[in-house]
């Protein structure tokens, strides 16, 4: 009923830039807090970035300065944009979002498929 489609990964050279994307679409009231995870082979999945509804961010200090979340309410979209990316950013990048599907529903996390990021040094 609910889905998060994320685009956007790929390949790049260690410096360069990219942005993701992840569109919720379904049935949705409203989205609380959205947020990028990333997981790399052998590696626990992270917390890289999140937002609350209202636009308060915080971010893992490996990647402060450098990456920049977003969202568009009235898209039900979260972005993340990415500069001086380093060989050890490369990992599957996930978009997480507590959505409340009613107005009487408490809200639950769902997750994108993830999508991949390679950075070459």
């Amino acid at each position: 009923q609910v889905q998060l489609v994320e685009a956007g990964g790929g390949l790049v050279q260690a410096g360069g830039s990219l942005t993701l994307s992840c569109a919720a679409s379904g049935r949705i009231f409203s989205i609380n807090a959205m947020a990028w995870y990333r997981q790399a082979p052998g590696k626990q999945r992270e917390l890289v970035a999140a937002i609350t509804s209202g636009g308060s961010t915080n971010y893992a200090d490996s990647v402060k300065d450098r990456f920049t979340i977003s969202r568009d309410n009235a898209k039900n979209t979260v972005y993340l944009q990415m500069n001086s990316l380093k060989p050890e950013d490369a990992a599957v990048y996930y978009c997480n979002a507590d959505i409340r599907q009613r107005y009487y529903s408490g809200s639950v996390p769902y997750w994108g498929q993830g999508t991949q990021v390679t950075v070459s040094s």
